[in-house]
């Protein structure tokens, strides 16, 4: 009898054990790690939809979902400085294969027949039939310019030993920005629309992604400086291998 009492609460202790060591792989303990992930992927999934439609704001025009998508580059930046390259770049993946599922999904549901009654075939193809180009276009831009914005980062934060954050917010999202934008507007939309429109699109959504970062700088500063106390942590990357397939 007391072996087997003995066997259940080290089996029970083992199963605590492992609990505990399973929250810690998920997320090294951190509270709100996942909650900044699962928004930053949502952002991105959004944005992606959100950009078959050019609309035009006063004197900028641009795909829908630069209204919502640079709101990935500030979460980049949160969790880069706060949890560091190396969170970061798993999130980047995270992302990048949740965007490439949703891109398949999409595509899949376009080929396959519609059921007798439903008429909106051609009006899903006018607007999601664009979503995988449109995807394809975002994972390369979103690849090379998330990736760079959390290099920049991170290597501006040991030159800056910490202080000065807007220095880095920005300096950081005027490179990946410009990699972004440069790259979605062209592979995404060259042969739709004319050059003129196209040059358009690049400055207007480059210059509106820059303002907003400037713009929210504030509440950066202080999602930052709160999660940098309740998470406990200020990453600094001094011995990170940025490679980005690591």
């Amino acid at each position: 009898m007391n072996n087997l009492t003995d066997n259940l609460i080290n089996g029970s202790n083992r199963q605590a054990s492992d609990h505990i060591s399973n929250r810690q792989v998920f997320n090294d303990g951190y509270r709100y790690f996942d909650i900044i992930a699962g928004l930053f992927v949502a952002v991105l999934l959004i944005s992606n939809i959100a950009s078959t439609k050019i609309v035009q704001l006063w004197k900028f025009t641009f795909d829908g979902g630069t209204i919502l998508f640079p709101l990935s580059y500030i979460f980049g930046d949160i969790l880069t400085e706060v949890y560091g390259y190396r969170k970061s770049r798993r999130v980047i993946w995270i992302g990048f294969f949740s965007a490439l599922l949703m891109s398949l999904t999409l595509w899949l549901i376009g080929l396959i027949k519609p059921a007798a009654g439903w008429e909106f075939q051609d009006a899903y193809m006018k607007i999601l039939g664009q979503a995988p180009r449109i995807v394809a276009a975002s994972l390369v831009a979103y690849f090379a310019g998330e990736f760079s914005n959390s290099f920049v980062l991170a290597k501006m934060k040991i030159l800056t030993r910490g202080r000065w954050l807007f220095t880095r917010t920005i300096g950081s999202t005027i490179i990946g920005e410009a990699v972004d934008t440069v790259l979605f507007v062209t592979i995404a939309f060259a042969g739709l629309y004319t050059r003129h429109l196209l040059l358009l699109i690049i400055i207007s959504n480059y210059i509106f992604k820059v303002l907003l970062e400037i713009v929210l700088t504030p509440a950066t500063y202080k999602i930052v400086g709160f999660l940098k106390r309740r998470e406990k942590i200020d990453w600094f990357d001094y011995k990170t291998n940025f490679n980005p397939f690591t």
